[in-house]
């Protein structure tokens, strides 16, 4: 039986942003709240670290987003969203993603993921063989099933109208 949410729970917290984006957009054409995310995942525990993922565009107040969330108490770590020839772009974090949360563990005793991409079911599987708890906080409606299949406690972000900010334009 895995342990519950506690005080003295050492905690990391790691945000795919794009994923979070890109969900709060197509599902309600709003931005996310990731002040009151990061207060729900301390959830007055011990915050080890909190690192925010994040792929420059080059666009318009991208730096001013970026000291709001290293403001609200995020490490924000970025990289540039790669263009091909032909004009395809990719830009993820998973592989980082992956990395930070496999070198913290031995520091955490909760993993949060705040992403609900199904590519980190098994991240989540082997850190709790590593005698982490697992939580999930993504937009239920966009989320994988095996993700929170896999977590040991979730937040549906869509059952609250907290999570989202104004309206994109």
């Amino acid at each position: 039986m895995t342990k519950s949410r506690h005080i003295s729970q050492r905690i990391g917290v790691f945000v795919d942003v794009q994923n979070m984006y890109y969900s709060a957009k197509n599902l309600y054409n709003c931005k996310v709240n990731f002040k009151t995310i990061l207060k729900d995942a301390i959830a007055n525990r011990r915050l080890i670290r909190a690192i925010a993922y994040v792929i420059k565009a080059d666009v318009k107040d991208e730096n001013t987003f970026y000291d709001a969330l290293i403001e609200m108490g995020f490490e924000v770590k970025s990289k540039e969203l790669q263009i091909f020839y032909g004009g395809a772009k990719k830009g993820d974090w998973d592989v980082g993603i992956a990395m930070d949360v496999m070198r913290l563990a031995p520091k955490l005793d909760t993993i949060v993921l705040v992403s609900g991409d199904g590519d980190f079911s098994d991240l989540l599987e082997h850190a709790k063989s590593l005698g982490c708890r697992t939580e999930v906080i993504a937009f239920g409606k966009t989320t994988s099933h095996k993700l929170t299949a896999v977590a040991d406690f979730s937040i549906d972000l869509c059952k609250d109208k907290k999570y989202l900010l104004k309206k994109i334009k």
